[in-house]
């Protein structure tokens, strides 16, 4: 099994310049604003926010909708790092184990001495002992260390990095 490639791996040519800057920073805003609504607040036609919609799509630039649902309104408000060792000769029947777990939410492949560092979550501090040993139970693992966050202080943004060099008057018009 071939590991996820993120958007860069798939697609390392895709270039953005300012209005697709300020289409993304508007759908970061609000993700379920419609093309129309889109158009008006960034000032472009709506073929235009279509065309451009459907090049990002093409090229993998937009996550999932389902990654900004919060795992706590799912039962599961506990969240931890899972700092995986495993055996060099079964990393693929290990990542492909872990893609089996649900509370597994993502997992990365880290430079280091950790071989993978795997986000999951659970109900409580039992439930989270359930989740690590899932993860310590799949094949090829053969050690594992759990960190608990404890509350996130910074939340997934992506704002900073679309308003970056992006001149002022191509900002989205506020709603």
């Amino acid at each position: 099994m071939e590991p996820a490639k993120d958007a860069r791996e798939q697609h390392p040519d895709v270039q953005f310049d300012d209005t697709d800057r300020a289409l993304l920073l508007a759908l970061d805003e609000d993700p379920r604003m419609t093309t129309m609504a889109l158009a008006q607040r960034c000032g472009l036609a709506r073929g235009t926010v279509h065309a451009r919609l459907e090049r990002f799509r093409e090229a993998g630039v937009l996550r999932l909708n389902s990654a900004r649902v919060d795992p706590a309104r799912l039962g599961r408000p506990l969240s931890a790092m899972v700092a995986v060792e495993l055996d060099q000769h079964d990393i693929d029947g290990a990542i492909a184990a872990l893609s089996r777990v649900p509370e597994v939410l993502e997992c990365f492949a880290p430079a280091g001495e950790t071989d993978l560092l795997v986000r999951v979550v659970a109900r409580d501090p039992d439930d989270l002992y359930r989740v690590s040993e899932d993860v310590r139970l799949c094949p090829g693992v053969t050690r594992t260390r759990t960190s608990v966050y404890l509350r996130r202080v910074i939340p997934y943004r992506v704002g900073p990095l679309l308003r970056e060099g992006l001149p002022k008057n191509r900002l989205p018009k506020k709603s």
